[in-house]
């Protein structure tokens, strides 16, 4: 029972995102919302409804050879940006859900598939992934919830005693199925806890920030007993494997949380740009704020959702893995988001301040996207040590192949010449081992990650032949121009910063990456944006 799929057609993709509108139109409208925001409340008779036969969202993340619906990662995007549109407090307790069975779809039994996603799937039950731990958070190699062999008079292992805690468990208060984490003596492992086992109880609901419709809690495990037959696999030591098998997937949701929640913010200040009239003109007609608040995050957006769509693309071929590039898609469109939603705050003035515009509460809720599922910190981590070790290996062709890529479209330029110098900066930063630097190493990241962003932008604007051109291309060489002027300005800081180059090396680097090239990347950008708060407003108008 393979997580990678095909996922569904067109059609029933279709009637499942028309399906969520027209629920959600109906039980989560803006005064409910505000409502539940305001009160810190998890709507349960929402989600049982969501799980229940008329809509049965759950579905999605199970298996066909369950009775799911086999849901693939492009489906598990758009759902998810359909509902992080709307709420993301909700929509994180669908994250948790597809969090709590992922490690049963790729680490269980067939005989432990069949009964607990069977269950799952038939009953609507809510699950809940338990992982994190008030001392360990991103570090798992810290994990201290012990799971000891409880053995009978032969020596073999009949069930587990576990002890521990586990800190901001989304749906921890109201989950009848749990997927927790455990030290064993074989090494961290899956166990399947059901609510209501002795010993096993949550903590009062915690008060966020934002996301504040969604149920988080801790939990506590003391001596709670479980049969040998929960543990997910019924050998020890694969939690680990199992959790880092489906990052691609989840980060891609919360990437799509971020994108979603960033469209929404925009969107309404695009709206309000138009009915507010300053000065005898609607605002959306000032470039101060167009070009400003608009449009330079409506631009990152879409890199965002050019990245995300071939992430999904490819885990749908198959393709194992793309941690790393869960990893992108996840800072990138987190970040995108959190920019988005604030330059709405801003864009609305004092009304974007108060609850009735709604965006001062997108915003609370969309901060979360850079802290679960993996810090930003923890990506760029990751996206640096990953990206710097393959420059290595490939000589600098694996950016060095995006470049060409785009060369071949006959697209892309800004974008081409980005990857292109990214590769030289990665090795000349080889050369002095700058990137065992944090810091350095931090940079890096989000070099690649712009750069990356950029390519599957101008990617998608050369391949796309329809009406959404007219916003893709200006939006492409938009963020290919940005980016190319990124790696020159943070390359050249990097360079100096460190104090191991002397000026002659510096120069060799300037003319490897085409140095005075990239800068010039920014010209003609004021008729770019111009296309695209144009290209924004017609579809405003549609």
């Amino acid at each position: 029972m393979d997580r990678t799929r095909a996922g569904l057609d067109d059609e029933t993709l279709g009637f499942v995102l028309q399906t969520l509108k027209t629920v959600t139109e109906r039980r989560l409208d803006q005064e409910t919302r505000l409502r539940l925001d305001e009160s810190d409340e998890f709507p349960v008779e929402l989600v049982k409804e969501m799980l229940g036969p008329e809509l049965g969202l759950h579905l999605l993340f199970l298996p066909e050879e369950v009775g799911g619906l086999g849901g693939g990662g492009r489906d598990l995007f758009r759902v998810s940006e359909e509902m992080a549109r709307t709420d993301l407090g909700v929509a994180t307790a669908f994250l948790a859900i597809a969090l709590g069975v992922d490690p049963i779809i790729v680490g269980g039994t067939a005989e432990q598939k069949k009964y607990w996603l069977g269950r799952i799937g038939e009953e609507g039950l809510i699950v809940a992934y338990g992982v994190t731990e008030p001392e360990a958070g991103s570090n798992v190699a810290r994990l201290k919830t012990e799971a000891v062999p409880i053995c009978d008079e032969d020596g073999t292992v009949t069930g587990y005693r576990i002890t521990g805690a586990k800190q901001f468990i989304t749906n921890g208060g109201v989950a009848q199925i749990f997927t927790v984490l455990a030290r064993t003596p074989g090494g961290p492992s899956f166990f399947v806890i059901e609510r209501g086992t002795p010993g096993f109880g949550a903590g009062e609901p915690e008060h966020k920030h934002g996301i504040r419709a969604s149920n988080t809690t801790s939990l506590v495990l003391e001596d709670v007993e479980v049969g040998a037959d929960r543990l997910l696999g019924l050998v020890e030591g694969k939690g680990l494997e199992q959790a880092n098998e489906v990052f691609g997937f989840t980060r891609l949701m919360v990437a799509a949380f971020g994108l979603g929640a960033g469209e929404e913010a925009l969107d309404r200040a695009i709206a309000y740009g138009h009915e507010r009239i300053q000065f005898g003109e609607p605002l959306y007609s000032k470039q101060g704020y167009t070009h400003k608040l608009i449009v330079p995050h409506a631009v990152r957006l879409e890199a965002a959702r050019a990245y995300c769509e071939a992430v999904a693309e490819r885990l749908d071929g198959g393709e194992p893995g793309l941690q790393v590039e869960g990893a992108v898609a996840k800072y990138f469109a987190s970040e995108a988001g959190n920019a988005a939603a604030d330059a709405a705050i801003q864009a609305h003035g004092g009304y974007g301040y108060t609850q009735e515009y709604e965006v001062e509460k997108i915003r609370r809720d969309v901060r979360i996207t850079t802290i679960y599922e993996g810090t930003s910190e923890i990506l760029q981590s990751i996206i640096g040590t990953h990206r710097w070790r393959m420059s290595v290996k490939t000589k600098g062709g694996f950016y060095r192949e995006m470049a060409t890529s785009l060369r071949e479209l006959g697209t892309g330029r800004a974008a081409a010449l980005a990857a292109d110098a990214l590769a030289d900066t990665f090795l000349a930063c080889h050369r002095q081992k700058l990137p065992r630097e944090q810091w350095a190493m931090f940079e890096l990241a989000r070099l690649a990650t712009e750069v990356e962003t950029a390519v599957a932008l101008a990617d998608k604007a050369a391949r796309d032949s329809g009406p959404g051109r007219e916003l893709l291309m200006p939006c492409a060489r938009l963020h290919g121009g940005a980016a190319a002027r990124d790696v020159a300005v943070t390359g050249l800081r990097l360079l100096r910063a460190s104090g191991r180059y002397d000026e002659s090396e510096i120069e060799e680097w300037k003319d490897a990456v085409r140095f005075d090239d990239l800068l010039a990347t920014a010209d003609g950008e004021l008729e770019e944006m111009n296309r695209v708060a144009s290209a924004l407003e017609r579809q405003l108008q549609l």
